[in-house]
Parts: structure tokens; C-alpha cells; sequence
């Protein structure tokens, strides 16, 4: 009798001590995961991502030219005294590649009049002294590429705040051109010509995000502008070169 209350003694003090364990997992240095939080992993920054995109130009430019070239006249070249002053309006398409360089095809219509020659007497005659005024309308096809870098603490990225640029571009420049002459001058006919052009581009600007804008400067240089085809009073301008400050908006999609 004395065995068996020993035995049942025993098996109870077994099952207490199992109640007990379950009751208090924390005094046994048990993990509780109903309070858990995981810690923070910030997302993996991708860096910049490539675009295209759409833009649009407006700009004031001036026109230098060394001298006009007038082949059947005596002498056949004449210095420039005044330059001309117009401006350009321009749309284009283009893509960035998320590493600072981007590419795009543009078109521009140009207006530029002013560029002035003197003919003096002598040694011209009488009748054709007097001034001499180029109005040129072009239209400048070019393709560019250009490579930003941010600016101060800013930086460059998707929305990057402030940043430079710098460019380059090459293509065609369809010109039509027309002079103002004397009255009482020989008159000068009208003409048209396709020249190779080229431009260098620098500015600054503010990247929005979707939006970007800038304000550079453009330096167009334009092969030759001349009255193509007249056989008479037939005028030459080689090595042109514009000038211009230009304001441009992209738009990304």
C-alpha cells in the first residue's frame, strides 16, 4: 500500500511540473513571436533608368559670316559690317539612357536677317554701291548626342534636381535665302542650297521628374548659303556661323 501512494505521489509531481513548464516558457529563455518585428531592408536602389522622350526649342540667334563672295563682281569679295539677328523654333524625339548620355534627332526652322555687306564706289559703279542685307530662312536637321552631370549637392537621377549638359550634333541645313540690295542695283535673284551643319551645345537646367528644362547656348555652323542655280549676280556665304540662346522642355514617357 505504502509503494502504490509513493508511485502516485510521484506521477502527480511529474504532472505539475509539465504544467508549469507550459504555463511559463519565458522563464526557460523561450523566443515569443507574437510581438516580433522583422527589421527594415530598404528596396534596391536600381539607379537610373532609361526614357524616351519629346522636346521642343525656342531660341534668339545672330549670324557671322567672314565676307559674301560675289564671283561676276569687281572685286569678287566683300568684307561683312553688320550681323544678323533672328531666331529658331524646333521640335525633336530622343532617348536617355539613364547614365548621364542621351541621344535625339531634331528639327529646327530658322530666321536670321541682317548679315550686310558695303559696296563702295569705286570700285563698284555707281549704281550698285549702297548696302547689301541677307534674310535666310533654313530649316537644320540634326542628329545629337549629349551627356548631363549633375550640379552641387543635387546630383543626377529620375528627379535630379539641377544639372549641366554638354553636346554635339551634325546634319543638313536647307536654305533659302534672299538680299536686299540698292535701288537702282542690279537685281540679285533668289536662291536655295543644302549644306552640311553642325552644332556644339552647352547649359544648364532643372530635371522635374517627368518634366525637364534647360537653357543653353547652340553654336550652328553652316557649310555655304548661296542663291544656287543664278547665273547672274550669283552670291556665295561660306562658313557661317550662328550663334544662339536656346530654352528647350522634354517631356518623358
Amino acid at each position: 500500500m505504502r509503494k502504490l501512494a509513493v508511485s502516485v505521489a510521484l506521477g502527480a509531481a511529474a504532472l505539475v511540473s509539465t504544467a508549469a513548464l507550459a504555463a511559463d516558457p519565458i522563464s526557460f529563455n523561450y523566443p515569443v513571436y507574437k510581438d516580433y518585428i522583422p527589421p527594415y531592408i530598404p528596396p534596391v536602389d536600381q539607379g537610373l533608368k532609361g526614357s524616351f522622350y519629346l522636346r521642343g526649342s525656342l531660341g534668339g540667334n545672330m549670324l557671322w559670316a567672314k565676307e559674301v563672295r560675289h564671283p561676276n563682281a569687281n572685286p569678287d569679295r566683300f568684307d561683312t559690317d553688320a550681323l544678323g539677328w533672328g531666331y529658331s523654333a524646333g521640335i525633336g524625339a530622343g532617348f536617355e539612357t539613364g547614365t548621364g548620355l542621351r541621344f535625339d534627332v531634331t528639327v529646327d526652322h530658322l530666321q536670321n536677317e541682317g548679315l550686310r555687306i558695303t559696296k563702295t564706289t569705286p570700285p563698284s559703279a555707281a549704281s550698285d554701291a549702297g548696302p547689301y542685307t541677307l534674310n535666310l530662312r533654313s530649316t537644320l536637321a540634326l542628329a545629337n548626342v549629349y551627356y548631363d552631370f549633375g550640379l552641387g549637392d543635387m546630383g543626377l537621377s529620375a528627379a535630379g534636381g539641377a544639372f549641366g549638359y554638354v553636346g554635339a550634333g551634325a546634319g543638313i541645313a536647307f536654305n533659302s535665302s534672299s538680299v536686299s540690295y540698292p535701288s537702282g542695283a542690279s537685281p540679285i535673284p533668289d536662291g536655295s542650297n543644302t549644306s552640311f551643319a553642325a552644332a556644339a551645345m552647352v547649359g544648364a537646367g532643372y530635371d522635374f521628374g517627368a518634366v525637364v528644362a534647360d537653357l543653353g547656348y547652340r553654336g550652328i555652323y553652316i557649310n555655304g548659303i548661296e542663291n544656287s542655280g543664278a547665273t547672274v549676280n550669283h552670291y556665295s556665304i561660306d562658313n557661317a556661323l550662328i550663334h544662339e540662346l536656346r530654352a528647350t522642355v522634354r517631356y518623358r514617357f
